[in-house]
């Protein structure tokens, strides 16, 4: 059963307390804080409590879950860093009209190459060693373009060094590269990625811990 609103709100705050233990007190601040200034202005300019008083509250509700929701992506964030398979739970955000593969190719190192489909064509994104990187995402590239040569190919790896892209901006960047096919369009190229797929067999899944709060994270950005 997909949890309630309240429930994933409760379990984001959960897990997020665990990479920011100060989460309560920032947001009381907060709340407190905005609650008061939105008061005193709606006092001055309306001069009546009655209007004065549900206008603070309400908004310092609402920019305390805009400030909580940014403190648990950030949160998220942290606890995904360098850990295998971060890519895929960090892009599990993105909206509709995107397809993710996780770990289409693993290394024992546990190197790993995750597949995104989405409106910018196929991306292979890299997390790990960059010098056992290059060799898996020139293979996979080649094996790619033989069964979608007209789909571009971006290549994408993830880190903190120079040419890199951190976890945390990895979305934004992966939105960015640009809209080269439609709908319509992607649906042919999932087909024919199939046959790649198939003679991969099973590939074994880094059982690196994932932060549950980024399943609810997206349910709660997204207002569901």
């Amino acid at each position: 059963k997909k949890p309630g609103r309240i429930a994933q709100i409760r379990e984001s705050y959960r897990i997020t307390k665990q990479g920011d233990p100060n989460i309560a007190f920032i947001l009381l601040g907060v709340f407190l804080v905005s609650t008061a200034i939105v008061f005193a202005l709606a006092l001055w300019i309306f001069n009546a409590l009655w209007s004065a008083i549900p206008l603070g509250i309400m908004t310092g509700i609402l920019v305390t879950l805009i400030v909580f929701g940014r403190r648990a992506q950030t949160s998220a964030f942290n606890q995904l860093e360098g850990k295998p398979g971060a890519a895929a739970a960090a892009l599990s955000m993105l909206r509709r009209n995107w397809k993710i593969d996780p770990a289409i190719a693993v290394t024992k190192q546990q190197d790993v190459v995750t597949r995104v489909v989405g409106p910018p064509g196929i991306i292979l994104i890299g997390e790990g060693n960059i010098n056992r990187l290059r060799p898996m995402l020139a293979n996979e590239r080649r094996k790619h373009q033989r069964v979608a040569s007209d789909v571009p190919v971006h290549e994408v790896v993830v880190g903190n060094h120079e040419g890199e892209v951190p976890i945390r901006k990895l979305q934004s960047h992966v939105t960015k590269l640009g809209r080269n096919i439609k709908g319509a369009e992607m649906t042919d190229v999932l087909s024919r990625l199939q046959a790649i797929d198939a003679q991969r067999g099973v590939i074994p899944v880094p059982k690196g811990p994932v932060p549950a709060s980024m399943k609810g994270m997206r349910g709660n950005m997204r207002g569901r």
